[in-house]
């Protein structure tokens, strides 16, 4: 496939589906894996999880971050 005609294609895509596109290609990068970084990003993941969960943190809505940057 034509790399032109990729990114025309990929142009039709909903958000999601773009993401999971741009995941899959960055991930396909580098295909080694290293176990420290992945285990530290599943402690930060499970650390947020537990706070959210418990109520110690409370969620922020994209609308109410996407104003406070064009603040």
């Amino acid at each position: 496939m034509d790399v032109k005609m990729i990114i025309e294609n990929a142009k039709s895509l909903t958000a999601k589906e773009k993401a999971m596109v741009a995941h899959c290609l960055i991930a396909s990068l580098d295909t080694r894996q290293n176990n420290d970084v992945e285990n530290a990003w599943a402690e930060v993941a499970q650390k947020r999880f537990s706070e959210l969960a418990s109520g110690e943190i409370e969620s922020v809505s994209w609308e109410d971050i996407r104003k406070k940057v064009k603040e």
